[in-house]
Parts: C-alpha cells; structure tokens; sequence
C-alpha cells in the first residue's frame, strides 16, 4: 500500500474505522513528532462518538515521543487555530469530520502560529511516515494537561466589534448539535444580544441530522425560527463551525459570495487600500465591490492551503471563498465561523439596514448560479469539451483553478474538478441579466450531460 485513503490534500478525512482509526492516529502523533520536533502540541475535538477515542490515540504517539499534550476538549477547529498561536505551542490537530456522514471522522494540522499543513507542507510526509510504522494504539487515556483557551479567544473575538451598538439585535444561532453553541454560550454574558438558540446541545447522534446548511434540507429549522422570532438574521454553522452560513431576516438563505463582498468593504472601511484574497469560482462581485472601496483584489486558487498562504505573501486583510470559509489577517490568516456574524451584526446595526437590504443590490448586480455539481465518467474529458466548444469565443481564459471565460455578452463561468471524486463543480454568473444567467447555466449543464 502507497497511500491512505484518509489522507487528502489539505487534511484527513475517511470513515471509520476502515479508513481511519485509533492505530492510525497513534503513528500519526508519532510521525508529527519525528517530523516536526515539537515540545508542546493542542488537541482538540468535536462532538462525534469517535473523536474522543481518535484524539487520545493521538495523544498516546506524542506522549511517546515526550512531546506535551494540551487537551482543550470539546470545540471547534478555529479552537485550535487560536490556541496554535500563543505562546509556547508548537502545533495542534483538531479531530472532526465537520459536515461529513455520521460513519467518518477527520484530523485538520497545523504548526505553530497556526500555519496548516497540508499535502505540500507535510502531509504527504506524515502519510509515508505513518505508512512504514505497524504500532497498535495504547489502551485507556494518555497523559494530557488540560487547557482552557477559550476566555482569550472571546476576548479575541470580542475586538472585531463595538457590543454596545449590538444592543437590541435579536439572532437565530443553529449549531446542529454541533459544538459551535459553547462559543456562543461564552460570547453570549458580553454582547447585549438576545440569541434564539437552535439545535444547541452538543449531541454526537445528530438528532436532527448532520449539520451541513449547505444542504437545503438542514437549513428549515433555521429558516423557521427566524420567521418564528421575528430576528435581525440567522447563523448556522457546520459541525467544526470553521463555515458559518446566513440567513435574511425573512428567513432567506444568503450564499457565501454575496457574504464575500459584504465583508471585505467592511474591513476596507478600516483598512483604506488593503489587499483581499478571492477564488476563481465567483468573482465580479468581489471586485467590483473591493475596487470601489479602495481595496486590492487578488485571485487565488479554491481551498484553505492556497488562500492562506497567498494570504501570508501579500499581507491581506481579508480573504473570502463563496463556500462559506472567511480568512482575517488579525487570526492568524485562518478561517472562522465567528468573526462573520459578528462583523455582519455590527453592518446591520450601524447602517440599520436590513441583511436582505444590505445584499439585495448585489445580487441584482451579480446574479449566480451557485455552486451546481455534476457526477461525470471523465472529469478531465469533459473539462477539455467545455473549453473547445466556449474557449474560442471567450474575452477572458483563466486557469487558476479550473477553467474560467468570461463574454463580452456580460457572463461568466468556472468549471473545475473534485479533488477526491468523479465530480464537477460548476459556477455561472452575469452582469444583471439572470435569464442571461440561467440560460447559460442550462446549457452548460446539458454539454456536461447534467
């Protein structure tokens, strides 16, 4: 065997315990160890029934290794990414699946100051590394020093807006059972907010099934209490809440690329002529939004390793993709499901607009598609027969990620392949023409075979 199915390019994902289990998280700290020579690593974990096992299997390697192990307990993986930065702590591995079915777990690697590791920066490392080994997890619970980040990273979270001015906001938080309410419930005695809690308890059976608001169907309890309560928006985040998705005052579902350019003009607003980072999925928007409020829009390609890093080099403020992942300079350059609502909370308050009010122009601007995917026998195949039949009369070819045309007609589209499945990921969007839109997204899906 040359690979791990678990082992993907940004982290590690697989069911369990087939494709990921306690033997292979204790080589794991082993080979983090050898590979990385830290004195003192973070684990954290979420709320699934395997986590807590995976985790002191983990535990278990560094401890074999003499390596310190910080147990923050249940949380979220930003948890993780906040305490990979302070003083002293050489790394962390956060164990969750996020969003993925009940039967798989996942890890998400970082060094110190939070910088992921990923399939270019050591997972492949690891991978070989824990390949080689044949040792068998300890049984029972390893040493670790429990450690409470937490009240710091409120206090972090806290800086991104003025509480006072929160006063009177009334926001659905859905947590689906994820482990995302701790945050709110520590945030919740400083802000003058009044919170409509959904779904709030922790729970691994996922009662109401596996947070994932990219779903349309986990997005009706959401809807449904902020209807019911009559609040300003609703969050709801996936099961890590690295992603935290936004929901209207009447209850309507706002995708992640309208969020993108909301965000990035309110930063800019502090930070005249500072730099954010997009991805190539959607994009006129975001540029037309950053550029007018004197900032620098910079493209990179789709994914958390990529944008961080391009992040690093140029010193953004900010950098959003339309999946719902939001990166801020002042938190290590890493995504958080927090600093969104809070930021978002705070536009409502000041301008006293609505969120749909604050969107709505937007969308009418650039109207999109979504993300539509499409199972294909040939991704590359079809990729290359998408770009013979619509590259010749394209303004614009860009291959950042995917492929990417743009038409003077005033639409574009990306097309770009799974990294892990037979699977298309398409994106279409227009300069306010949604027919134009629509069109053009129906014909694309029936070349893909769709």
């Amino acid at each position: 065997m040359s690979k791990l199915a678990a082992f993907k390019a940004y982290d590690i994902r697989g069911r369990v315990p087939d494709e990921l289990n306690p033997d292979i998280a204790y080589r794991l700290g082993i080979a983090y160890a050898e590979l990385f020579q830290p004195k003192k690593v973070v684990l954290g974990r979420d709320i699934r029934h395997s986590s807590l096992p995976l985790l002191q299997a983990l535990a278990h390697g560094f401890v074999a290794r003499g390596v310190e192990v910080l147990d923050i307990g249940l949380g979220g993986t930003e948890e993780v990414y906040w305490a990979a930065q302070q003083p002293g702590v050489d790394g962390g591995i956060m164990v969750t699946a996020s969003h993925n079915p009940m039967d798989y777990n996942g890890m998400k690697l970082v060094k110190g100051g939070a910088i992921p590791i990923s399939g270019d920066s050591g997972l492949r490392e690891l991978e070989a590394r824990v390949l080689a080994m044949t040792d068998v997890a300890p049984a029972g619970a390893p040493k670790m020093t429990p450690t409470d980040y937490r009240p710091g990273y409120v206090q972090h979270l806290l800086g991104y807006v003025d509480a006072a001015k929160l006063k009177g906001l009334k926001v659905v938080v859905n947590s689906g059972n994820g482990t995302s309410g701790l945050v709110i419930d520590a945030l919740g005695p400083h802000l003058p907010i009044d919170f409509v809690r959904v779904h709030h308890t922790p729970n691994g059976d996922f009662p109401h099934g596996i947070p994932n608001p990219l779903l349309p169907e986990m997005r009706e309890d959401t809807v449904k209490a902020v209807r019911e309560s009559g609040a300003a928006f609703g969050v709801a985040w996936d099961g890590d809440f690295d992603r935290c998705f936004l929901f209207d005052e009447h209850g309507g579902f706002i995708e992640g690329y309208y969020i993108v350019g909301l965000l990035a003009e309110a930063l800019l607003k502090k930070e005249p002529g500072g730099k954010i980072i997009h991805d190539p999925r959607l994009t006129w928007n975001t540029i037309d939004m950053v550029k007018a409020a004197g900032g620098v829009p910079i493209q990179s390609k789709t994914g958390h390793a990529f944008i961080k890093e391009r992040m690093r080099l140029e010193n953004a403020v900010y950098g959003g993709e339309m999946s719902a992942h939001h990166y801020f300079r002042d938190f290590a350059y890493c995504d958080n499901g927090h600093i969104p609502w809070l930021l978002v909370a705070a536009l409502v308050a000041e301008t006293g607009k609505t969120l749909s009010q604050l969107v709505e122009e937007r969308q009418a601007a650039y109207p999109a598609s979504g993300e539509i995917n499409s199972k294909v026998a040939d991704v590359k195949a079809t990729i290359a027969a998408i770009e013979a039949r619509y590259a010749p009369s394209a303004a614009v070819i860009d291959k950042t990620d995917g492929l990417s045309c743009e038409y003077t007609e005033g639409w574009r589209f990306n097309l770009r392949g799974s990294n892990t499945e037979p699977v298309l990921r398409l994106n279409v969007e227009s300069r306010g023409n949604t027919a134009l839109m629509q069109a053009k997204t129906r014909e694309l899906l029936a070349l893909i075979g769709t």
